[in-house]
């Protein structure tokens, strides 16, 4: 019988993006199993706790098959050991990644020789998106909505209406400020909205 063929997508995930979401989606069609692993690094501040991202990816991932969400503290190469993994997945989105994680590849192959890294790179639509971008957004309050699964969208709004009311009163004073200068415009995009509204 055929070993199961498992796959470790590690990060941060502060929050998953749909960025994220390419990696995973495309990783499950070359894996029996994908494990996307939220990784403690004591050197970041994150916005979520660990167990918020843990839910947020869970919620994302509903519906996929062969994969699941997991944490850890500890090193990368452990935990792929213990799960029987045989590969780590990490996206690449421009050639200054590249560097960094072929060196992290070459140091995790020499702790554990049974591992390999598999490089999928980003989908152009992705390539500028990142945590740390949506998270920007976010706190000057831009709508984060195209750059998130609408499962984290939704719950960031619920459990962070802060950042949803933000987002209103910019949109308000954004909304004013093109009525002012370009009626014309404004009428434009009021016309957009309602018909993207009535879409819905």
């Amino acid at each position: 019988m055929q070993q199961e063929r498992i796959a470790v997508v590690p990060g941060s995930f502060d929050p998953i993006t749909k960025g994220h979401m390419d990696i995973i989606r495309r990783a499950q069609t070359l894996f029996d199993k994908v494990i996307v692993l939220v990784v403690i690094n004591a050197l970041k501040n994150p916005c979520f706790s660990v167990q918020e991202r843990v839910e947020l990816i869970r919620d994302s991932i509903q519906g996929i098959d062969g994969v699941e969400v997991d944490s850890y503290d500890g090193l990368l190469v452990d935990y792929v050991r213990d799960a029987g993994a045989c590969a780590i997945v990490k996206g690449l989105r421009a050639v200054s990644d590249f560097e960094y994680e072929f060196q992290m590849a070459l140091i995790n192959k020499e702790l554990y020789n049974k591992v390999e890294t598999v490089f999928l790179t980003t989908s152009a639509e992705n390539q500028y998106l990142s945590s740390s971008v949506v998270k920007q957004i976010a706190s000057f309050g831009g709508d984060i909505h195209q750059f998130v699964p609408e499962e984290v969208h939704d719950r960031i709004a619920q459990e962070h209406p802060e950042l949803a009311q933000r987002f209103k009163e910019r949109r308000h004073r954004l909304d004013e400020h093109l009525k002012e200068r370009r009626p014309d415009v404004y009428e434009l995009v009021i016309s957009l909205r309602d018909n993207k509204k009535k879409e819905e």
